[in-house]
């Protein structure tokens, strides 16, 4: 209207920004209880736990002062911690690879609208969902020595049995076995979704051009997915550094601790042990390989993304 009677330009802008502000502030109140989750489960424990792992800290006798980095000194000079770091790198490696590869090869198998290859998806990823109690018992049952399914295995194709429970050889490779079957369902999933959206004109185009299936895999899917497997292969580098149900219920540790990791070493420390401090030293030194590994990953696949 005409007659109206408009606020002056700088009473606008002041009006305008004192919204903002408002709206600023009404949004920080919605992030809140983020910010106080993280930082009361993921901060602060880590803060704390740095600062433990330079104290004498018993559970029973309580804090009896610091001690420098002699907690630090004597993880590596213990034997069973080395032990522990050596199982613990191993598994990484046993599993990581065979989780991107076959994880891989599952989705582009069953990367189709076909029912049956739905079902088989459902069935791998079905696993995953099973708790490590469930696995584990499962998994002992065919482990069984001159009973189990793998001894009926071993013995109809007439090799010599094995026995991942007791055998000090193969009680990590057990471990790895059981879990691979148990968690092959998350990377499958992972890259299904990554193939799905690769458009589907650039197969009709590669078979125009009568692209052999190691071409079009190696050319087309392979360049297109780099990414989830860069992702995939983080997470698991991750998640396996954290192993401890499998081994504690399968093997114990055993033989000789030889299928023991790192988690268990932190967890029969703190909790059987009652030695707060030596435990908070080495999942400080797990925390640092997990994030050497992680960095040293990362850099791999982006200098793979870069040339």
């Amino acid at each position: 209207m005409s007659g109206a009677i408009l606020p002056a330009p700088s009473q606008r802008t002041a009006t305008t920004g004192s919204g903002i502000g408002m709206s600023a502030w009404a949004n920080m109140f919605f992030v809140l209880p983020y910010i106080i989750v993280v930082v009361a489960l993921v901060i602060a424990p880590l803060f704390l736990g740095i600062w433990l792992s330079f104290q004498d800290y018993d559970m029973l006798g309580g804090w009896a002062g610091g001690v420098a980095f002699e907690n630090y000194t004597n993880l590596f000079s213990d034997r069973i911690f080395l032990g522990t770091i050596r199982n613990t790198l191993l598994f990484v490696v046993m599993t990581t690879p065979a989780f991107v590869v076959v994880g891989l090869f599952l989705a582009i198998t069953l990367n189709s609208h076909l029912r049956r290859h739905a079902v088989l998806r459902s069935v791998f990823f079905a696993s995953s969902v099973l708790s490590v109690t469930v696995v584990t018992l499962v998994w002992r049952l065919v482990y069984l020595p001159n009973q189990g399914l793998l001894a009926s295995v071993t013995n109809l194709l007439g090799l010599p049995g094995i026995d991942p429970v007791t055998s000090e050889t193969w009680a990590l490779p057990g471990v790895a076995v059981v879990t691979v079957w148990w968690i092959i369902g998350l990377p499958m999933t992972l890259f299904l979704a990554a193939l799905q959206q690769i458009p589907k004109e650039i197969y009709e185009a590669a078979a125009l051009d009568r692209a052999s299936r190691w071409a079009t895999l190696t050319s087309i899917t392979l360049p297109s997915i780099r990414r989830t497997i860069v992702v995939v292969t983080l997470l698991e580098v991750i998640l396996q550094f954290q192993l401890f149900g499998q081994a504690l219920l399968i093997t114990g540790g055993g033989p000789d601790n030889r299928s023991r990791p790192m988690v268990q070493f932190i967890y029969e420390t703190g909790f059987r042990d009652l030695q707060v401090g030596f435990a908070a030293a080495a999942s400080q030194v797990l925390f640092a390989l997990m994030l050497v590994a992680a960095i040293v990953q990362f850099w791999v696949g982006r200098s793979r993304d870069e040339r």
